[in-house]
């Protein structure tokens, strides 16, 4: 007998969280904590980048939010997580950030992609709650491939009203470097949805990509800031590239090596990363979602209900 798709889902994500603690967990703050003194991640690159594209109008989105963070916890550092939300006209943020993010993936992947869809290292995208399975399948296929990454480092501290993050220590992988570039990603944990539009699921949302910097080695500058309040990079991308965004109760920050644009444009390059090291300042209580009446009811929301995204052309 076939097991529903959605039923998997739900299946696969309490094993992961039954595994939770026999993981390495990432660079985890809690909220309680100060960042008065700079916090620094572990020197790494070992985190696959899992990029998800979400809407706050999709009701299958909704319905799988509140787990994925679970899901995150329960792989330690083995994935970041982050959330594309689209200028779509519709969605409750549409963060500029996020888009130019989505366009990017669309270079490879076509000028719309349905909602939620799941890309590992930006490879074979998984579109529906039934696809968890195949992500998880390609995250493994990947750990198994994937012996040797750069290695990043950065810290974290409070900066006024703002949040720093800068680049402290930086080993590539052997590749050329000169089509490739360091890559801050921002995400706001919790983020409210405005009321009045249409919202199906919790009002929150969670992973939330608000702000990205992109430097790039072949000019050594940074050739994209978006929704920070400043980006400086005086000597070099591998020296002391540095963001500053508005402060938020609740926030990641990933600093990514990746391909730039071009090299993905020209077919030179894939849209996998040459490793991701993750901060997080954030809460880490699991609610009781899942608990076998929560599990019930994610299952009679159920499953297929897949939303296609226009792709927005980057301004």
């Amino acid at each position: 007998m076939k097991c529903p798709p959605l039923i998997l889902f739900c299946v696969t994500l309490l094993l992961l969280l039954t595994s939770s603690s026999a993981l390495v967990q990432a660079k985890i703050v809690d909220p309680s904590e100060t960042l008065i003194e700079p916090i620094s991640t572990e020197s790494t690159g070992r985190s696959l980048l899992i990029e998800e594209i979400t809407t706050t109008w999709c009701p299958t989105c909704a319905d799988i939010d509140p787990y994925l963070m679970g899901v995150a916890d329960s792989h330690g550092s083995r994935i970041a997580m982050v959330a594309y939300h689209p200028s779509d006209g519709i969605d409750g943020f549409q963060p500029p950030a996020a888009q130019h993010r989505i366009n990017r993936l669309g270079i490879i992947h076509g000028d719309s992609i349905p909602s939620p869809t799941f890309f590992v290292e930006g490879k074979n995208p998984r579109s529906g709650t039934e696809a968890w399975t195949d992500v998880q399948r390609d995250i493994l296929d990947l750990e198994l491939t994937r012996q040797t990454t750069s290695l990043l480092q950065f810290e974290v501290t409070q900066d006024g009203e703002g949040i720093t993050a800068q680049m402290t220590s930086f080993e590539p992988l052997h590749t050329d470097m000169n089509q490739t570039q360091l890559t801050f990603l921002v995400l706001e944990h919790q983020k409210p949805v405005p009321e009045g539009i249409k919202n199906p699921g919790e009002m929150h949302r969670d992973r939330v990509l608000i702000a990205t910097a992109e430097c790039r080695f072949n000019t050594s500058t940074i050739e994209v800031s978006i929704g920070l309040l400043r980006s400086e990079s005086s000597q070099g991308c591998d020296s002391d590239f540095e963001i500053t965004f508005a402060s938020k109760a609740e926030f990641s920050i990933l600093l990514i090596h990746e391909n730039t644009e071009d090299a993905v444009s020209n077919h030179n390059a894939t849209l996998g990363t040459h490793g991701a090291v993750e901060f997080a300042f954030r809460s880490r209580d699991i609610p009781e979602s899942w608990s076998l009446t929560h599990l019930m009811l994610l299952l009679a929301a159920g499953a297929g209900i897949v939303a296609v995204l226009p792709r927005k052309n980057k301004e």
